[in-house]
């Protein structure tokens, strides 16, 4: 199973550059264009918050505009710039988003790996929670197929990453989090946005990483008081291959760049 990762497009009105610079729906055009070009296909795309910019319903007709050449199943979960209410009325048609409360789901059957998503927005608030209620809930859905493998798809990541402007708008809740996964080996990933690059780290000892955006990444900066800033680095996704004993994951860049080259020449002789 191949799983695609996108995060953090941040989706404005048609006409309108995020922080006044940043192209957003041209930059997820060029994305989408990207994963249809790939053989094999993806067998699933997963949206792993921060979908849109100010969760208007405008924005939102513009996404789902954006992402309609996608042939995979798309998956979606809400990011800290997200409305409740305006994405589960955007994707209306999407059967595992629940029809009231936290926007939380597990795909059971559908694919070799259960997809278990989790909200962790908090309305108007930059930072993440996981309460008490999301986390009994991810408890009792974890122990409901033990010996399932299992993908998490959250947006804030459960793990200090070192940029210290966005730890201050990271996760409460993420040590009970923790508690609960390191009882649940059949979780295999913990994929996350929010920060606008892949950065990995272990989390109760499972792996967790976050996704590079298909626009502006948050800037690689790890001095205290850090100000808080993107950069226009090559955007990018990120593929989860499934090989039926674990995850391999690729890092993909979008862009046109020269190559593919050979190493070898038709008899065989590397080339020199």
């Amino acid at each position: 199973m191949l799983i695609a990762q996108i995060s953090d497009p941040h989706i404005k009105a048609p006409g309108k550059l995020a922080y006044r610079k940043v192209d957003t729906a041209t930059m997820l055009r060029r994305c989408v264009d990207h994963l249809m070009s790939l053989d094999p296909q993806p067998d699933l795309v997963v949206l792993t918050g921060d979908t849109v910019d100010l969760g208007r319903a405008q924005e939102y007709a513009q996404l789902r505009s954006l992402l309609a050449p996608l042939k995979p199943p798309l998956v979606v979960i809400p990011g800290n710039h997200d409305d409740r209410a305006e994405l589960r009325a955007a994707f209306s048609d999407h059967a595992y988003l629940p029809a009231q409360g936290f926007l939380q789901f597990a795909i059971d059957g559908a694919y070799p790996v259960r997809i278990v998503g989790l909200d962790t927005l908090v309305p108007w608030e930059g930072r993440g929670e996981l309460c008490t209620q999301r986390l009994d809930w991810l408890a009792r859905t974890l122990a409901e197929q033990p010996g399932r493998p299992t993908v998490i798809l959250m947006h804030h990541p459960p793990f200090l990453t070192g940029i210290e402007h966005m730890d201050e708008i990271g996760l409460r809740g993420s040590d009970e989090f923790a508690q609960i996964v390191s009882r649940h080996p059949q979780v295999q990933l913990i994929l996350c946005g929010h920060l606008h690059r892949n950065i990995q780290a272990r989390v109760g000892g499972r792996a967790a990483m976050t996704c590079p955006s298909p626009a502006h990444q948050v800037t690689l900066d790890l001095r205290p008081g850090a100000p808080s800033t993107f950069s226009m680095e090559p955007p990018g996704y990120l593929l989860h291959q499934w090989t039926g004993a674990g995850f391999v994951t690729h890092q993909v860049h979008i862009g046109n760049f020269p190559g593919p080259f050979r190493f070898f020449s038709d008899d065989g002789s590397l080339i020199d």
